[in-house]
Order: C-alpha cells, then sequence, then structure tokens
C-alpha cells in the first residue's frame, strides 16, 4: 500500500500527481498486465534476442 504523507496546505491535485507517480515506478500495472495471459518461454526468450540484438545495433551506430 502506498502512503504520500500530504503537507499542510498543499494541493490536493499536486498530492495527486506525486502519488500517480509512485504508483508508476512500482510498476504494479505491468506486472498485472504481463500475467493476463501465459506467454511461452521460447517467445520470450525470441523477444530478449529481438531486443537485445536492436539494442546492439542502436549502441553501435551511436559510436
Amino acid at each position: 500500500m502506498l502512503i504520500i504523507p500530504v503537507k499542510e496546505g498543499e494541493n490536493i491535485e499536486r498530492a495527486i500527481k506525486r502519488y500517480k507517480k509512485k504508483f508508476d515506478k512500482t510498476k504494479v500495472m505491468r506486472h498485472l498486465r504481463s500475467r493476463k495471459e501465459f506467454v511461452k518461454p521460447s517467445v520470450l526468450n525470441r523477444q530478449a534476442r529481438i531486443k537485445a540484438a536492436y539494442l546492439q545495433r542502436r549502441t553501435s551506430a551511436e559510436m
């Protein structure tokens, strides 16, 4: 459970904004979406290889 201390006289919109930012950093929604359906390990491995190749091409292009 996230706890956001609200300071005296602080605007409620600012407190909500801090809450949303903290919630995004916990990656709860990403975790829930990934658990929604089963993904085979072979598919995960393939995605990891594609991502690694993309990152390698990107870093080699910068140099």
